[in-house]
């Protein structure tokens, strides 16, 4: 989904059934999830309920299968309805599951697409996740690697191979979008090699796998009853993207993967984002965007200087459209000496004046001789949720809701550490600033 806010489902979903591997039966309930609180499984079998988020810290390496925990309880084989919740770009969720394992459903992530579709996505105020690979990175393991290099989407070319007599290759490659998604991968259903079949039985494993929900693909790449003749080459696909998302953001690049699994394609996650740590510092998943401005710059555009300057930096900026900023509150501010004396808060009109301040980069920005001011109006739906203190930076989001020639209106937030303080929308008269 190519959006600038973040999604939850719009209204309760419930799923039921088997784990493919555990066999044991569970009901998985979705429910709708607070912006900016991502997506959270909760074990409600357990006493106190365990809640686990979705995170690189809480991924756990399982044979066959993605999973998540926290101490000795898990969550596995979620690689299918995260597959759905990536590309649809549902960020915020509660999962509620009576049981340790996802249901199979009929082995694909299609019931999961379906069923998140019926209850549709609700559009929420913070600002979407996402993550443009600037940096090529890489992962390997034996005979399997993974690779992400930069591209102007998400592409993804799974190569799989089976080496033995007579041995098999299937190769796949998509640009991933809803529609391409929806015909093309998630119809594919898990599947096992015919020669493995005893193997795993023996280990404990595919204790829930059918014929209808489990393709059983021959030394020859065969997928017996198989909705697609590479359906193995698909699924691995749809795996792929359910295991990336533990970012818990909408990517851009280009995936090449030759035989990884589960294991692989987590490691190759967290050297994205070693990679990347910088942009994925900031509001957990805030890409920096080349079109910044220094303290140098925003100097050219606003009026404002010392001690009345309230933006240290502008992170991004696009013309017209949105911008982020932010605000170091520091002890040395001059305000905090009476305000308040022994419990230092800065003033929330100081807040607002900093949003403003953003606001003005935003409306002034394409002015090539900064010939204009930005004069406020009214501010309309102030709230504040929280005190801001002495040691919190403040990350500020201006959008542009209307525009006209003399006047604009402006949609501005404030986040610290990502749980919103501020928010109001507030009216400017734009004049010339002779």
């Amino acid at each position: 989904m190519n959006s600038p806010h973040q999604h939850t489902i719009r209204d309760e979903t419930v799923f039921k059934g088997p784990g493919l591997h555990s066999g044991e039966e569970t009901t998985l309930r979705m429910l709708p999830g607070e912006p900016d609180s991502g997506i959270q499984f909760v074990r409600v079998d357990q006493s106190p309920e365990v809640r686990i988020p979705l995170s690189l810290e809480t991924l756990r390496k399982n044979p066959r299968r993605t999973s998540f925990g926290i101490g000795d309880v898990e969550v596995h084989t979620c690689e299918h309805l995260l597959s759905v919740l990536h590309v649809l770009g549902v960020e915020n969720a509660v999962i509620e599951m009576d049981g340790p394992e996802v249901p199979g459903m009929d082995g694909s992530s299609l019931p999961f697409l379906e069923g998140v579709g019926e209850s549709g996505l609700e559009a929420q105020g913070s600002r979407a996740r996402k993550l443009a690979i600037s940096t090529p990175v890489s992962a390997e393991e034996n005979l399997a690697s993974v690779v992400a290099l930069p591209g102007n989407d998400l592409r993804v070319t799974y190569t799989l191979q089976y080496s033995g007599e007579p041995g098999f290759n299937q190769t796949v490659d998509f640009k991933i979008d809803e529609e391409t998604y929806r015909t093309e991968i998630a119809p594919a259903r898990t599947f096992v090699l015919e020669r493995e079949v005893k193997e795993l039985k023996a280990k404990g494993l595919g204790k829930g796998a059918t014929e209808e929900n489990t393709v059983i693909v021959t030394d020859q790449g065969e997928a017996l009853g198989g909705r697609f003749v590479d359906e193995p080459a698909r699924h691995k696909v749809l795996d792929l993207l359910g295991d990336l998302f533990v970012l818990r953001c909408s990517l851009q690049g280009h995936i090449i993967a030759h035989r990884s699994g589960h294991s692989l394609n987590g490691t190759l996650a967290g050297k994205i984002a070693q990679a990347h740590v910088r942009e994925m510092e900031l509001e957990d998943i805030l890409v920096r965007s080349p079109k910044g401005l220094e303290i140098r710059d925003i100097h050219k555009l606003l009026p404002h200087r010392y001690p009345f300057l309230l933006v240290d930096r502008v992170l991004e900026v696009e013309e017209g459209v949105r911008a982020v900023g932010l605000k170091n509150v520091t002890f040395n501010e001059d305000f905090f000496q009476g305000h308040f004396p022994g419990q230092p808060v800065m003033p929330g009109v100081l807040q607002l004046e900093a949003l403003a301040q953003l606001s003005g980069v935003l409306l002034l920005r394409g002015s090539q001789d900064a010939s204009r001011l930005a004069y406020i109006l009214g501010i309309d739906d102030v709230k504040f949720r929280k005190t801001v203190v002495p040691g919190d930076q403040l990350i500020l989001e201006a959008e542009l809701k209307r525009l006209r020639e003399r006047s604009a209106e402006v949609l501005v937030r404030a986040t610290v550490d990502g749980k919103p303080v501020t928010e109001a929308s507030i009216r400017f008269m734009l004049v010339d600033a002779q």
